[in-house]
């Protein structure tokens, strides 16, 4: 798994590429956590280069979303992978989680929401 981070003007986008699963979503849930720590809780996870998410990454998922909410942001997950759309449908984050069809509309939903 790799991330790559970039900024629109207040947001930041987590682009993640490979599978999120046992062995790394610790990895992830620290890269959210660092940039909440840093003040960034306008965050936006790309998922368009997800192939794979296990039980572990929904917590990851989750956890953040939590923590943005709190602290007065949101996470919003954009360009899901169809395989990973199910994971998130079966589990119930569809109702969780704000999803969008890709980055662009997800960042811009931030600007309509504020």
């Amino acid at each position: 798994m790799q991330i790559d981070i970039t900024q629109h003007d207040t947001i930041f986008v987590l682009a993640i590429t490979g599978s999120v699963d046992s062995f790394n979503a610790d990895a992830l849930t620290q890269r959210f956590a660092e940039s909440i720590s840093e003040g960034n809780v306008r965050l936006v996870a790309d998922f368009s280069l997800v192939n794979y998410t296990s039980s572990a990454g929904l917590r990851s998922l989750l956890g953040t979303v939590k923590s943005c909410r709190v602290a007065g942001g949101d996470l919003r997950v954009a360009a899901l992978q169809p395989q990973v759309q199910r994971v998130l449908e079966i589990s119930g984050f569809t109702s969780i989680l704000n999803i969008f069809p890709d980055v662009r509309h997800a960042v811009e939903s931030f600007t309509e929401a504020a």
